[in-house]
């Protein structure tokens, strides 16, 4: 089915996953009063000229459809506004606090539509895909942090990280303070506990020293060194 005549050249010409993404701010802007819902794919495609019939064929999984390109327009503006360049100049910390920093204020004038989608994700049949996300947008803030893990501390800084966004998230939606000010201090406590984390971890398996061996640390502990 063609474009209407009005509809913007560059959103006409894409593939319906590049339409998806391009469509996902007006969908989410939508959702605020109408939900993740098709009523809400219909007003954004009025707004930006878009055939609703297509726009609809953008989101064949509904509302999880729907958010997982919000998300994926997320992921792309994150990439673009930090580029490699710009992240160098901070510390590793300091990388991955302002990716998620960044992450919160493109949402932050859609509040209303991610607490929907929070709730839209955190339906039984839905749990599975909106863990998928989460670690895929958490790989992708460790990849352009400069994460090369390969081991299994891959995963694990992975699952870490996209547990300190939900809860984050979950903090931000809620947040009547001034600026956000709780959810940025619920934020740098929970950075705080993984630097504590990481740096005991460090301690108890002697970076500087051999590798860490459990059945050595057993063996010590019924045979104490004297």
């Amino acid at each position: 089915m063609p474009a209407p005549a009005n509809a913007s050249p560059d959103l006409a010409d894409l593939t319906l996953e590049e339409l998806a993404q391009a469509l996902a701010p007006a969908v989410a802007d939508a959702a605020i009063f109408d939900g993740w819902s098709e009523k809400a794919v219909a007003a954004a495609a009025e707004l930006e000229g878009i055939d609703p019939d297509v726009a609809r064929l953008a989101y064949p999984g509904g509302a999880m459809d729907m958010i997982a390109a919000w998300i994926a327009e997320t992921d792309r503006a994150m990439a673009e506004a930090l580029p490699a360049d710009m992240l160098q100049q901070m510390g590793f910390g300091g990388r991955i606090k302002a990716l998620l920093i960044f992450r919160l204020e493109h949402v932050a004038d859609r509040r209303e539509a991610l607490r929907r989608a929070l709730a839209v994700m955190a339906k039984p049949q839905n749990v599975v895909r909106a863990a998928k996300l989460g670690w895929s947008s958490a790989d992708l803030m460790w990849r352009m942090a400069g994460d090369t893990a390969a081991d299994f501390n891959h995963y694990s800084k992975r699952a870490i990280l996209a547990s300190i966004y939900a809860a984050t998230l979950a903090v931000f939606v809620d947040d009547e303070s001034e600026n956000q000010a709780d959810t940025y201090a619920f934020l740098d406590r929970r950075l705080e506990d993984v630097a504590r984390f990481g740096k005991a971890k460090a301690r108890l398996t002697g970076a500087d020293r051999e590798r860490f061996s459990p059945a050595r640390l057993l063996g010590r502990l019924r045979y104490p060194v004297r």
